[in-house]
């Protein structure tokens, strides 16, 4: 819990030097959205809904970064005799985004660290510990305008193998659809 809160508190603190400097033609933008996919593979859950929230430079045209994070709750289910807890993600990740028109396709990825969170065993009828969190990765592709971005992603956090109970693996991703709306920050 207290690697959350610096995590959270770094997060914060870049993210306030950032929108320091702001500026009204959309190099700022603040990004809110909503998310929800199928758990793939789908060992110990069957899907996932998520809020997201984002920064974004642009630094140069056709080119965004900044910083992204969220929550992602996912689905436990009953597999392999298993009776899988629910759990969670959160991110704190740095994202790219590549913008070819001023509206259109665009494509881009976050990379970081993800959170699990959530009940600290992997299913209620076993005694495996689930992982922390791990690598994150979210690669998206899909379409912007100046207010909206509609896309498709995919969302995994790599546990190394943690949380296996015999021959189920422990899996935390999906791929599935999210929407966000940009939100100017500036004068």
């Amino acid at each position: 819990m207290k690697t959350i809160k610096k995590v959270a508190l770094a997060l914060g603190i870049a993210a306030t030097g950032l929108v320091s400097a702001q500026s009204s033609n959309m190099n700022n933008i603040l990004k809110v959205g909503v998310s929800g996919g199928f758990a793939v593979p789908r060992e110990n859950a069957s899907g996932a809904v998520g809020v997201d929230v984002a920064y974004q430079h642009i630094v140069t045209p056709g080119v965004g970064l900044g910083l992204a994070t969220g929550y992602t709750q996912y689905f436990g289910i009953h597999s392999n005799g298993n009776d899988n807890n629910d759990f969670g993600v959160i991110p704190a990740a740095a994202l790219i985004r590549i913008y070819p028109q001023k509206t259109g396709f665009y494509f881009g990825t976050d990379i970081g660290y993800g959170f699990i969170t959530g009940s600290g065993k992997v299913a209620r009828n076993s005694a495996v510990e689930r992982p922390n969190g791990g690598f994150y990765l979210q690669p998206e592709i899909g379409f912007h305008n100046k207010n909206w971005n509609f896309g498709i992603r995919y969302q995994k956090v790599f546990t190394e193998g943690k949380g296996e109970i015999l021959d189920q693996k422990y899996n935390a991703g999906n791929i599935g659809a999210t929407v966000a709306y940009n939100i100017p920050l500036g004068k």
